[in-house]
């Protein structure tokens, strides 16, 4: 193991319980060349030399070489040599070697295997194996690396030297160290609202093609505020080696909007924020991603480096650590707790420590569990992966159980969607279980809410990014296992502390988006009595308090039979639309610019998924054609994937594939002549036509199986300039049940947020 590798005491991973000898020196060891620093996605060619140890291997015996869940190079292949990702393998004594690869072929966390299989013969102790990834001999360019940025890429080796089919890891793990490219996109984050006077930070930082905050970018770079902020340089010096700078001890001048642009030297924008709103709030605005993973469990990088990552990187307010719980052995949730204590600064950045409860759907489903303290007791929802069984008897094997055990304790939770989905109708604790999560890089699944509303559950909204590839905050799905960018939450507190953002939680004020930072505030008022409780009273006796307004996630009583409700978005790119829902239903969708302002860009989407559960990813594949009218340029949403196919042949075709899971994908297309002939939408799940006359504001939209699968076709401005929105608007009550209000905001660059409901009681 080098010395960048995750511990290996640390990994809640097993092996078999017997094994040849009391040494693995035994088994043999491994050596790979070359060693070093290789950019992420670059073409590599790699040897690793496997020497057999005293007992060598016998006939049917073998190796493995596994590797984490996460890794998305290119996939092994053993049968053409002049295609990318050959990989093949000889022996120094000449026997056959069978070579297989899969990606689901050995247990969590190391999936990805190649397995060596000796045939016909038998190795000796000193005879090789040696394998050869990304073999060029052939004609084959080389192995595609993964598209994230790893410490320590581990070769991990196993050997079945006895052929009993256990194969034992070897004594070393020889890895090489995966860095960014060069700087391809930057991005500049600000907060969200600040009141006058109150000092905030400007962070800025260069991406690679993949997403991978870079040292590779040298530059001077200009700064333009829109308001005046004092401290603000107008020039700073960035790089080389900086992966991103922090600009703290700012103030604005005025209220307004702040917006800042990052120019280069020849005046073009590089990057422009977020925008930070100046007023003066009863409470801020907090960004934070508390679901993700590291090397401990299925993730990859360590635990220090993830929340390096969250706090430097990613530039948030607050994060988690979640590592599913059967794979938390007791060495790391001890090192856990010491790392969210060390990490926890109030007022700059906080920390909480956490676990995800990992249940069976069939027994509740996966729940994020967060702690105010350190130093509590983890429930697990098994020891699947975990040797040590001193504990096993503190286990909560079903959902039910866990909120038994988490009684009384400072806690909060938020059922979740990934592998496992919660299962909110078998088991919820309205004390307990705050949120629903209805966006990660697994896709969106704003159903989850709604199970939770149509069982009468009062609880809030969240995104996360579920990140397995250590980058909490800023969790780019890759090219494998992920269909979306992971999400974030917006706490609304008074102050950046455990305590506020634990009343926050308990009280529902936040909103998530799928991974922007826009403003979003939403707000009924009464002009009759209303009676706010600050817990819901349903479950819990509580005095409440005379109000004439109610925030996102209150629970207000109301006598009137219709109520004002104002919501305001402030958007650092283009708002496409607003809708506005009382529970499942959307009441009113509001669009931004009218139907005169319609110009030659048309809007295709396609979206949904198969079904809940571990397959619900939807596979796309399609063409858009125009008769008549000929693109003149189109711009691509929510497509990730740099090297999936996406590309426009001839003057009236674009072909794509693409995957979504309950979030969407697709394209903005400018045409000349583009009120003449037709558009066809063709899929591999049906098909859309229609004259593009027709064509207008509302889309039109086929239904196509599956979970909420369908494609649309709108008409946009050619340009939209709101990024500003501000609805009032009035709501008809019902008697007799809750009226859920909450709120959905779609911005033209494939981007969306929801608020937490106000409850209306």
């Amino acid at each position: 193991m080098t010395e960048n590798a995750v511990p290996h005491e640390l990994i809640g991973d097993s092996w078999p319980r017997v094994s040849p000898g009391a040494d693995p020196v035994l088994y043999g060891h491994a050596a790979l060349t070359p060693l070093g620093s290789f950019e992420v996605r670059s073409l590599q060619t790699f040897t690793l030399c496997y020497t057999a140890g005293r007992f060598g291997i016998d006939d049917s015996g073998g190796i493995k070489v596994v590797f984490r869940f996460s890794v998305d190079w290119g996939t092994f292949q053993t049968t053409e040599p002049d295609k990318p990702n050959y990989v093949s393998a000889r022996s120094s004594r000449g026997v056959g070697l069978e070579l297989d690869f899969g990606k689901q072929a050995h247990p969590r966390p190391w999936y990805q295997a190649l397995s060596v299989r000796v045939g016909g013969g038998f190795l000796r102790e000193g005879d090789r194996i040696e394998i050869t990834f990304g073999d060029r001999s052939g004609g084959s360019p080389g192995l595609a690396l993964q598209t994230f940025v790893e410490s320590a890429l581990e070769f991990r080796v196993l050997a079945d030297v006895c052929a009993t089919g256990h194969f034992i890891p070897i004594a070393n793990a020889p890895s090489i160290s995966v860095v960014p490219g060069p700087a391809h996109a930057w991005k500049a984050l600000l907060p969200t609202l600040r009141r006058p006077g109150e000092t905030f930070a400007l962070g800025i930082k260069a991406e690679d093609r993949w997403g991978n905050p870079t040292d590779q970018a040298h530059t001077r770079l200009h700064l333009r505020a829109s308001l005046p902020v004092h401290g603000l340089p107008e020039v700073i010096d960035y790089g080389p080696g900086e992966r991103s700078r922090r600009i703290g001890e700012l103030r604005p001048g005025e209220p307004g909007t702040l917006r800042i642009e990052v120019r280069d030297g020849q005046g073009r924008v590089l990057a422009e924020s977020n925008p930070l709103v100046v007023r003066d709030e009863p409470d801020g605005r907090f960004w934070a991603d508390m679901h993700g993973q590291s090397g401990e469990s299925i993730g990859i990088n360590t635990a220090r480096e993830y929340f390096t990552f969250a706090r430097d990187l990613a530039f948030l307010d607050a994060a988690s650590h979640q590592a599913n719980d059967f794979q938390v052995n007791n060495a790391f949730w001890r090192h856990l707790n010491e790392l969210t204590a060390e990490f926890c600064d109030e007022h700059r950045f906080v920390t909480f420590p956490g676990y995800e409860w990992s249940g069976n759907t069939g027994v509740g489903g996966d729940r994020n569990v967060y702690f105010r303290e350190e130093g509590q007791r983890i429930h697990r929802s098994s020891h699947a992966l975990l040797p040590e069984r001193d504990d096993i008897d503190t286990d909560a094997n079903d959902a039910g159980v866990l909120f038994e055990k988490l009684k009384g304790r400072d806690v909060v939770v938020y059922a979740h969607v990934g592998g496992r989905w919660a299962d909110v109708h078998y088991a919820h604790d309205p004390q307990i279980e705050t949120a629903m999560e209805i966006h990660s890089a697994w896709g969106t699944f704003e159903w989850l809410l709604l199970d939770a509303l149509e069982d009468g559950h009062r609880v809030g909204v969240v995104c996360n990014s579920d990140g397995h590839k250590g980058r909490p905050g800023a969790s780019y799905p890759g090219t494998s296992g992920f269909h979306a960018y992971g999400g974030l939450t917006c706490f609304m507190a008074p102050e950046l502390t455990r305590d506020a953002i634990f009343e926050c939680l308990r009280r529902r004020h936040h909103y998530g988006t799928t991974g922007n930072r826009l403003h979003l505030d939403v707000r009924a008022r009464f002009a009759d009595e209303a009676m706010l409780y600050p817990r819901d009273p349903k479950v819990e006796s509580v005095e409440p308090t005379r109000v004439d307004e109610a925030i996102m996630g209150d629970i207000v009583e109301v006598d009137a039979g219709e109520v004002a409700l104002s919501v305001e978005v402030v958007s650092t790119t283009p708002i496409e639309r607003v809708e506005i829902r009382n529970g499942p239903e959307t009441l009113e969708v509001h669009r931004p610019y009218a139907v005169n302002e319609l110009g030659r860009r048309i809007r295709i989407i396609w979206s949904g998924a198969e079904r809940r559960g571990r397959q619900a990813a939807t596979r796309w594949e399609g063409t858009l054609s125009f008769s008549d009218a000929r693109i003149e340029s189109f711009a691509k949403i929510n497509a990730w994937n740099p090297e999936r196919l996406f590309e426009q042949r001839g003057e009236r075709e674009i072909a794509w594939a693409s995957t979504t899971s309950g979030n969407f994908g697709g394209c903005d297309v400018r045409l000349t002549g583009d009120r003449k002939g037709r558009v066809e939408v063709d899929t591999n799940h049906g098909r859309l036509g229609l004259d593009l006359a027709e064509v207008g504001r509302e889309p039109h939209r086929a239904e196509l199986g599956g979970l909420d699968r369908a494609v649309s076709v709108s008409r946009l401005p050619d340009r939209s300039p709101h990024r500003e929105m501000r609805i009032d608007t009035r709501v008809v009550l019902h008697e007799g049940r809750d009226d859920p209000i909450w709120v959905c905001v779609t911005t033209e660059d494939g981007y969306q947020a929801w608020s937490s409901p106000i409850y209306l009681i």
